[in-house]
């Protein structure tokens, strides 16, 4: 595919500096761009790498036009990184131009599902009775919506995702387990895109909710009766046990875990690894990560964290016996 810098600026705006009829057959980093890329800027601090890159076109943010343009060809922009997001768009419905909507042969699709004909079930997913799937929702390979489920308009759901699997419940009978049959499902609104193998569990009475416009990782566990609030972003292995309720616009860094029954309040972002273990309603940027060293300095530093209750305990007497 070739796109000259014309065709680019006027789909998506931006201000160009250099030849309009330059055309470049591809998008790359600025280390490994060829005269034949288009690249971006979006931090001042890789300046150097931009004056050494070879790319045929840079975007750039307005304060860094000037040495932009002493390398070549350059588009000017308040938002590069976003420029370059939507880039990637137009670069791939040129690339891959999107089939109509379908089913594919190797899917199963029950008699009582509900599926947009502009939607598109790829091969060997599974729709079962009474689920729903909205219009241009793609579902790729081996994608399970499960019996009355939802999923709203424009989703993206990739391989191996499961929507509607049983909530973990279980409640204890003497020595044994006794099943909580899971008779919620769950709803999915529209524009919301889940990675590879991630599960959403439907709820045990009421509904697993997912609001409009919320990006799943790949590998992501949502337990049963969670609701997460539009627009929140979860990085990859990230658990969230049953009950919890996120707010909206929060964003939860790779392997975090959140308990069961906490709330998030809106704008609440969690760093990767944190264990949330209580409920945070402030917006704000949390983290409670123990830092890794050796083994022998870690258990160390453990046990004396065993100690801290008793510390504080002789503080006080101290400070008491002090102001007396």
């Amino acid at each position: 595919m070739k796109l000259d810098l014309a065709s680019v600026v006027s789909a998506l705006g931006g201000v160009l500096h250099g030849d309009a009829t330059l055309e470049v057959t591809g998008l790359a980093p600025l280390e490994t761009a060829t005269s034949q890329h288009i690249s971006f800027l979006s931090n001042p601090r890789y300046q150097q790498q931009l004056l050494e890159s070879k790319a045929a076109c840079v975007i750039v943010a307005p304060q860094m036009q000037a040495p932009a343009m002493e390398r070549g060809a350059c588009i000017v922009t308040e938002q590069p990184y976003l420029y370059f997001a939507k880039l990637t768009q137009l670069w791939k419905r040129g690339r891959d131009p999107r089939s109509e909507g379908g089913i594919h042969p190797s899917a199963v699709v029950d008699r009582e599902a509900v599926v947009h004909p502009s939607a598109s079930i790829g091969p060997l997913c599974v729709v079962e009775r009474g689920a729903r799937v909205g219009a241009d929702t793609v579902l790729k390979s081996r994608v399970t919506v499960g019996e009355g489920c939802v999923v709203g308009e424009r989703c993206i759901l990739h391989s191996g995702v499961v929507i509607g699997a049983d909530g973990f419940g279980f409640a204890p009978n003497g020595d044994l387990w006794e099943k909580i049959e899971q008779l919620g499902a769950v709803q999915i609104g529209n524009d919301v895109e889940i990675g590879a193998n991630t599960c959403i569990d439907r709820g045990a009475l009421q509904d697993t909710v997912i609001e409009d416009g919320v990006k799943l990782d790949n590998l992501i566990q949502i337990g049963h009766n969670v609701r997460v609030g539009r627009n929140t972003a979860m990085a990859g292995c990230v658990g969230v046990a049953g009950s919890a309720t996120i707010g909206e616009h929060c964003t939860v860094g790779g392997g975090a875990i959140i308990l069961g029954h906490l709330t998030l309040g809106s704008h609440v972002n969690i760093s990767a690894a944190t264990l949330v273990s209580k409920s945070i309603l402030k917006p704000g940027h949390y983290t409670g990560i123990f830092p890794i060293d050796d083994n022998a300095a870690w258990e160390r530093n453990a046990a004396s964290l065993k100690q801290l209750h008793s510390l504080r305990d002789r503080i006080k007497t101290l400070e008491k016996e002090t102001k007396k």
